[in-house]
């Protein structure tokens, strides 16, 4: 899957009217799961912002590597 990028579109023209339905409805129970789970996790949003504060200092050139190693836990405040 190298070259392709992660906003690449899918051909909904591939998935029959119902395939469609069904997948409409489980994006949106798949949002609603998720804005629940952000809501009674605070701390998520606080991980995200220093992680994202981190990168934005540091601009790693490979983001992925930064974030996958200990970069991205350096100078981590303790939230508890």
């Amino acid at each position: 899957m190298a070259g392709e990028g992660a906003s690449e579109r899918l051909d909904l023209g591939v998935l029959s009217e119902e395939q469609q339905e069904k997948l409409r409805r489980f994006k949106i129970k798949t949002r609603i799961d998720n804005e629940k789970y952000l809501r009674s996790h605070p701390e998520v949003e606080v991980l995200i912002g220093d992680f994202l504060r981190n990168m934005l200092l540091k601009r790693p050139t490979d983001i992925r590597e930064f974030a996958a190693g200990e970069n991205a836990h350096k100078n981590h405040t303790p939230i508890f």
